[in-house]
């Protein structure tokens, strides 16, 4: 909980940005589920996953 109110106060000194920060915060987010989801859970991602993956992080 402390993390996430530390990001959310940072993302209120920058409100012209903050959109692009949000949007940076989800693709990291996405990208450490697909770890996550390959290498602690051991699920093969597949081609879906991956492109998926891509289209949310593409900038």
């Amino acid at each position: 909980m402390l993390s996430l109110a530390v990001f959310v106060w940072l993302l209120t000194l920058h409100p012209a940005v903050s959109g692009r920060i949000y949007a940076a915060y989800g693709g990291i987010y996405i990208f450490t589920a697909l770890l996550w989801l390959r290498f602690v859970d051991q699920v093969a991602l597949t081609c879906w996953d991956v492109m998926g993956g891509i289209v949310v992080d593409w900038r």
